[in-house]
């Protein structure tokens, strides 16, 4: 299944991603998108980018209908959002921010220690990936800018998790629920890493739509999510992401993100 571009064919429901953990991502949304098309009975086209902000900016600007996105964006936009869903992740609508280390480095046991190191963050729109450590830093009053000798972007959660396990960084941030997956699915990847931190609970990121969406539409896509719990195919989807299934959610989840976010001015 060809991933569409954001002006997809007239009358497909277009939903906007960035990449995900899974090894046969394609096979997964191909699966998905027939699920969805069987519940919506519409054409489903998934648009893909490689960060938070092109797919924030495709959303925001109406181009596309849908988007699966960070915590972190949706409180800076949410003016210019409508929130759809939020993943229940082990029966809960959270997750936390992992700081990690590679696993044979058993002298960096908290953030401070990492001063002077090379760092990787996942994107500069990510809660966990970077809002997070920011946060961190800046409430033990170091200047987050200058703390480390080098930072770099990886462009994704697994990336992170790569480059700390094979020493391209001395640390980094990464989504908890994806490290947690990545260590059922490929143990490998995050054996060679170990978390010295894990953040208080944070909203999961959610789902959310252009700010001019019918209402009607709206209540249909978030009613296929809320339902995939009691259907067998999507269930098997859930299983596959690992997670319990998705509820509506209130914004209020995402008020600690957004109290993070004043805090380290980045509103």
């Amino acid at each position: 299944m060809p991933l569409l571009p954001a002006h997809a064919e007239r009358g497909a429901l277009r939903i906007g991603l960035t990449p995900v953990f899974l090894d046969d991502q394609l096979s997964f949304l191909t699966r998905w998108r027939t699920w969805l098309e069987r519940r919506l009975q519409r054409p489903v086209a998934f648009v893909q980018r490689g960060n938070y902000r092109e797919v924030l900016d495709l959303v925001r600007g109406g181009k596309i209908d849908f988007a699966w996105v960070c915590g972190y964006p949706y409180v800076r936009y949410r003016r210019d959002l409508r929130l759809v869903a939020v993943p229940l992740w082990r029966g809960r609508p959270y997750y936390q921010s992992y700081l990690i280390v590679p696993a044979d480095d058993e002298k960096t046991n908290s953030l401070s220690d990492l001063r002077g190191k090379v760092f990787a963050y996942s994107d500069p729109d990510s809660n966990s990936g970077f809002l997070y450590p920011q946060y961190r830093l800046t409430a033990l009053g170091e200047n987050p800018s200058t703390f480390f000798s080098r930072i770099f972007f990886t462009w994704g959660h697994r990336k992170v998790v790569e480059a700390v396990g094979v020493g391209l960084a001395d640390g980094g941030a990464v989504d908890g629920y994806v490290w947690e997956t990545l260590a059922e699915v490929q143990p490998a990847l995050t054996d060679a890493t170990r978390v010295i931190e894990r953040s208080p609970d944070l909203g999961h990121p959610p789902f959310v739509a252009r700010p001019d969406i019918d209402a009607a539409e709206l209540r249909q896509f978030r009613a296929a999510l809320l339902d995939m719990p009691g259907d067998a195919e999507g269930a098997e989807l859930l299983h596959l992401l690992r997670l319990d299934g998705f509820i509506a959610g209130h914004p209020s989840l995402f008020d600690e993100i957004a109290r993070m976010a004043v805090r380290v001015r980045l509103m």
